[in-house]
């Protein structure tokens, strides 16, 4: 079973993503609408295994959060995918600094893209 944590603000966003992933199989999502609500959810929380992480909200960004969750050494080998929808080269360029970013995908997500990302997850978590 793979435990999924969305940090997005677009609530619209939120229930698409929800009813794709659980329609895909996936049930274990906790949804978080911004960066400081991700940071407290890790606190308070098992890692995930997947946080789904959306750039630009309110409060603490995605860049913020990656940095605090970094800085606190919370869930250090968790992937992050990128959801945003920002297409600016400058945010893909800082995202490969970041070595648990594992993907990023530019809004509207491609599902299909997120199912091969997810697929690979569970054949890892089955090995284990």
């Amino acid at each position: 079973m793979i435990d999924i944590l969305i940090i997005e603000d677009d609530e619209v966003t939120n229930f698409i993503s929800k009813t794709k992933l659980n329609s895909l199989g996936f049930q274990n999502i906790a949804i978080v609408t911004n960066g400081q609500l991700g940071i407290d959810y890790l606190k308070g929380n098992e890692c995930p295994d997947l946080i789904l992480l959306d750039i630009n909200m309110p409060i603490l960004d995605g860049w913020e959060f990656l940095e605090a969750k970094n800085d606190m050494g919370l869930c250090p080998d968790i992937p992050i995918v990128i959801t945003t929808s920002s297409g600016r080269p400058e945010d893909r360029y800082k995202a490969s600094f970041f070595k648990e970013i594992i993907t990023y995908l530019e809004k509207p997500v491609d599902f299909n893209d997120l199912r091969t990302v997810l697929q690979g997850l569970v054949e890892k978590k089955l090995q284990c």
